[in-house]
């Protein structure tokens, strides 16, 4: 089983090959760049991608639309540090199979991308009892577009417009916009207030 990991951290991808490589049969690649992970998902068609959201350089969230959208069949489960039931819902809605968060445990990644390769969905069970107990319906996150939510992560992360124009490459300006319509989504007026919402609802959880 052709499996492809999607992550910029070094020391991620070599644990979680690792962690794969203990699936029967399995041939692992890596990829470090959305870029580099499209290039080899199209060189390789591997039955499952495990694809980090956040990507230097990048969206892990764009690029799942991006290989949905380049192959239907396209089987992913997002391993993210940002496990937040909005972020889930986000990325099923795109199209992932599954989505465990970087504080779940080894088995559970192994059970998602099981899973995956059979097309059924998986969400890690802490997270699974967030979305139970806090359901998303009329939660303003939910109405944002992928690109949207990525830069609002951004803000939170301290980066400046011009920083995040650079890493979609994208024009001042239209990062400039999309943070005017997320004032508006999210009912708020000032970019401060953009990045407490994103430091409040995406920033990585402490392991329970």
């Amino acid at each position: 089983m052709k499996l492809l990991i999607i992550d910029d951290h070094d020391i991620v991808r070599q644990g979680v090959r690792r962690l794969l490589s203990l699936l029967p049969d399995s041939v692992v690649a890596e990829a470090g760049t959305a870029e580099e992970g499209f290039d080899v998902y199209m060189r390789e068609k591997p039955a499952v991608v495990v694809l980090d959201i956040n990507l230097g350089g990048g969206s892990g969230l764009e690029l799942l639309t991006r290989l949905r959208s380049a192959d239907q069949e396209a089987r992913v489960v997002m391993f993210s540090m940002h496990a937040d039931p909005a972020y889930a819902n986000r990325a099923l809605r795109s199209g992932a199979l599954g989505f465990v968060g970087k504080s779940a445990s080894a088995d559970e990644l192994i059970e998602a991308v099981k899973a995956a390769s059979t097309g059924r969905r998986y969400i890690d069970k802490r997270l699974a009892s967030d979305m139970v107990l806090n359901p998303v319906e009329g939660d303003p996150l939910s109405s944002l577009s992928n690109r949207e939510t990525e830069i609002l992560r951004l803000l939170g992360e301290g980066k400046s417009l011009n920083e995040i124009a650079i890493t979609f490459g994208i024009a001042y300006k239209t990062v400039a916009n999309t943070c005017t319509r997320l004032k508006e989504k999210l009912g708020v007026e000032r970019t401060a207030d953009l990045i407490r919402i994103s430091l409040e609802r995406m920033s990585p959880r402490a392991p329970g």
